[in-house]
């Protein structure tokens, strides 16, 4: 078997042109569709952010941006939505790296939204966690005609008003591990809008980076850490509170697309050929991801925290449990044999594997 050289790759993936890089998209959102079909999920939770892949000085369309470990390197900065259940990455949209973590955000937002209700049921709860770079009122105004649940840090804006009422706050109403929280009806004169707001103030021991934040400090109770979420679901302050904290999940994810299947590798000059490889990275990670949910993937316990709902394997640990295996190489009548010595775990892990493949075709 000859394997291609790298330029031989990279003159494939220039061939890509907008048309094609939308057919690898469909590819990804059909695959990923039919794996919800068959888990039977009774809600989807979908995680937005975005990524800093770091790119040479060459590279088009790479520019300056929020780069935290190389500040002064171009950058792209594609967004993606992964689906907590289930670990899939939904849909990924390459942007240069010198643009806001929201833009674009709108489009992606009402494309992704359309595709789920085409392809799925449309009575399938949809339930959106962000980051306050996606505080806004387009995004906002989006998620509630399409009937979509959300909760989205709350930048603490002067604009908004938030810090004179935290600091005239006198009490706080309990929550485990010391924290405190209080519920508000927030108006926001420029969006003609009334949001429900939790905000939250967590003790820390030591000064932080935060603690500058909103520059609060009593000498009785100590530093704090104040953070804020707007949602329209019915969640409680504590649930809400773990409902967030789930978007954690998905930098797991995000680190074994980039250390395991090279979605942060930049094989060419080329915008086109990079977002097709950036694509193309994303659709193994999914094939991965559906072919656990078919033979290996167990259930987890239900959390409040909404994150992954099945035990699944990164590639590296399926590679050393299914593929690295001892074997040599013998000659018992002249001819060339390779034997494997499989442990009995891997045999029955195989043999269990190929059966549950077999009932799937």
């Amino acid at each position: 078997m000859r394997l291609p050289r790298d330029r031989s790759v990279a003159r494939w993936l220039k061939r890509f042109t907008l048309k094609s890089l939308q057919a690898l998209v469909e590819i990804n959102s059909q695959m990923v569709c039919e794996a919800i079909e068959r888990q039977g999920l009774a809600r989807l939770t979908v995680d937005i952010d975005g990524s800093v892949i770091t790119t040479g000085a060459t590279v088009s369309w790479a520019f300056r941006g929020f780069n935290p470990h190389h500040r002064k390197d171009p950058s792209y900065y594609p967004i993606l939505a992964h689906l907590a259940q289930t670990g899939h990455i939904l849909r990924v949209k390459n942007r240069p790296g010198n643009v806001h973590d929201s833009k674009g955000a709108v489009a992606f937002l009402r494309d992704l939204i359309e595709d789920l209700r085409v392809r799925l049921p449309r009575h399938l709860p949809l339930e959106f966690r962000m980051d306050g770079a996606f505080f806004q009122r387009e995004v906002i105004g989006l998620l509630e005609r399409r009937g979509a649940a959300y909760a989205i840090k709350v930048p603490f804006f002067k604009w908004l008003g938030l810090v004179p009422l935290i600091r005239e706050r006198s009490r706080w109403h309990p929550l485990p591990q010391g924290m405190g929280f209080f519920e508000l009806s927030l108006t926001v004169p420029a969006w003609e809008k009334t949001l429900r707001v939790v905000v939250y103030r967590k003790p820390v021991h030591h000064k932080s980076r935060k603690n500058y934040q909103l520059d609060l400090f009593d000498p009785d109770d100590g530093y704090f850490e104040y953070s804020a979420v707007t949602t329209n679901m019915a969640l409680s302050a504590a649930s809400l509170w773990d409902f967030m904290a789930g978007r954690g999940a998905q930098e797991k994810t995000f680190g074994e697309l980039k250390g395991q299947w090279a979605f942060d590798v930049v094989p060419t000059h080329h915008y086109g050929a990079n977002s097709a490889w950036q694509q193309i990275s994303v659709l193994g990670h999914n094939l991965l991801r559906s072919f656990q949910l078919q033979t290996t993937a167990t259930n987890k316990p239900r959390s409040r925290k909404r994150t992954f709902g099945f035990v699944l394997r990164s590639l590296k640990t399926l590679r050393f449990k299914l593929i690295h295996q001892p074997a040599r190489l013998l000659r018992p009548q002249g001819y060339p044999v390779l034997r494997f010595s499989v442990a009995k775990p891997a045999q029955a892990l195989i043999q269990m594997i190929d059966q549950k493949l077999k009932m799937a075709a």
